[in-house]
Order: C-alpha cells, then sequence, then structure tokens
C-alpha cells in the first residue's frame, strides 16, 4: 500500500515536471516568434516607411509593401506574410488572398517563388484564426 502510494507520488512528479518543461519550451518558442515578428517589422519600416521613424510607420503597411515588391527576393517577400499572419490584422487580408492561388506543391522553395501554404496560414490567422503563441509575445507590445 505504502509503495503503491509512493510510486502514484512520483509519477505525479515527474508529470508536473514534464508539463512544466512544456509550458516553459511554448513560452521560450512564443516568445522567438515575437522577436522574429518585431524583427521582420522594424526591417520592413526601415524600409518602406516612407520617411517616418519605425516607431511612427506601421508595420502592417510596410509589411504589405514589402510584400507587393516584385524586386524584392522571394524569401523576403515570403518572411513578410509569414510576419503579416502572426500579427493577425484584417487589413493584410485583401493583399494575402491577390496572391493566393490554392495550389499549393508538395515542396515549395521558399526563394523561388511565393509560398501558398504560407499565405493559408497568414489568410488563416488574419481572418480571426486562432494564435496562441501570439498571447504571449503580444502581452505588454500593444501588437
Amino acid at each position: 500500500m505504502m509503495k503503491t502510494k509512493n510510486i502514484k507520488q512520483a509519477l505525479l512528479y515527474l508529470l508536473a515536471i514534464g508539463i512544466s518543461i512544456l509550458v516553459l519550451f511554448f513560452v521560450i518558442g512564443a516568445s522567438w516568434i515575437g522577436y522574429e515578428v518585431k524583427s521582420q517589422c522594424r526591417n520592413a519600416q526601415r524600409d518602406y516607411g516612407d520617411g517616418l521613424s519605425a516607431d511612427e510607420a506601421d508595420c502592417v503597411d510596410a509589411l504589405v509593401s514589402l510584400l507587393k515588391d516584385e524586386s524584392r527576393g522571394f524569401r523576403a517577400r515570403n518572411s513578410a506574410i509569414w510576419a503579416l499572419g502572426q500579427l493577425g490584422d484584417a487589413r493584410a487580408l485583401p493583399v494575402l488572398k491577390s496572391f493566393y492561388t490554392g495550389n499549393i506543391p508538395d515542396r515549395e522553395p521558399l526563394d523561388k517563388m511565393i509560398s501558398q501554404y504560407e499565405l493559408k496560414k497568414a489568410i488563416n490567422l488574419t481572418s480571426g484564426g486562432i494564435n496562441i503563441a501570439a498571447l504571449i509575445w503580444r502581452v505588454g507590445h500593444g501588437n
């Protein structure tokens, strides 16, 4: 009887540690995503902010401008799509939809084409899809 109780306590303890580790990895991952989104925003604001400071230029507008800029490489444009999806701002939806064909190939080289897979995810997130990770990195940042 005592041995069974000790085993149950040990299993509960291990379960608590496992859950804590998963939560920690989730928070770290979500924070990293937030850092990357903010970095994408700053870079786009610097390049497409129309003379405004990076703080004054609107992130969504700057990322949309980057996406539309055909002189930019596909990798940069696909990164803008990803960041727009993470931001989840519905203002980006019409532009994202304008690039979406619905034809998602098995393999998409991100430096050779606009990613239909990333567009699909971004369209979902800008249409009100749930982005749990964004709840972590948006806290206190006004995004």
